[in-house]
């Protein structure tokens, strides 16, 4: 059974960077036209830092499976209970119910951190990840039509919610 863990750039950038690429190259999961390099992982991996926003993964034998993780939803302070999340798996190991564990631990990082809101923007077309998200409750929160342009067509991009009990008590500060 794989094992759940934290992701440090050390270890496992040069694995998150070759699950990021083949999403980029392959699918419609990521909207980017462009593989993602080193650099641009030292950088994620210190906002990810900065922002005390975790990195989670997956791996058994030494291999990372998937990870995922979560950053701001919005650069505004009346946002700060708000989190929009990102769940990866590697194209071999889809289908077996990794992504379900990772968002189940996102989901308890988010509480654990006094969030109140967790978003995910998901294609409109990937199905799996629609199912895996209503699976946990969260709930179609609205779609933006084309919002996207890739693979020679108009990207539909959902958005789905789920309402968390935190924090006990919410502040403006």
């Amino acid at each position: 059974m794989p094992e759940l863990i934290r992701c440090n750039y050390e270890l496992h950038a040069v694995s998150i960077l070759e699950i990021f690429n083949h999403v980029i190259t392959h699918s419609t999961a990521l909207y980017e036209y462009q593989p993602r390099t080193l650099s641009f992982m030292q950088q994620w991996f210190e906002a990810k830092r900065l922002g005390h926003f975790p990195v989670i993964g997956l791996e058994q034998d030494g291999k990372l499976l998937a990870f995922a993780s979560y950053g701001s939803f919005r650069p505004y302070p009346a946002y700060k209970y708000s989190v929009e999340h990102s769940i990866y798996v590697h194209p071999e190991q889809r289908g077996q119910g990794l992504g379900k564990r990772l968002l189940q631990a996102l989901i308890q990082e988010a509480e654990a951190q006094n969030y109140h809101l967790l978003i995910a923007g998901i294609d409109a077309q990937n199905a799996a990840s629609i199912a895996l998200h209503a699976s946990l409750g969260f709930l179609h929160a609205g779609t933006i039509q084309q919002a996207g342009f890739k693979f020679e067509r108009w990207l539909d991009l959902a958005f789905y919610q789920l309402i968390l009990t935190t924090p006990l008590q919410a502040t403006e500060g």
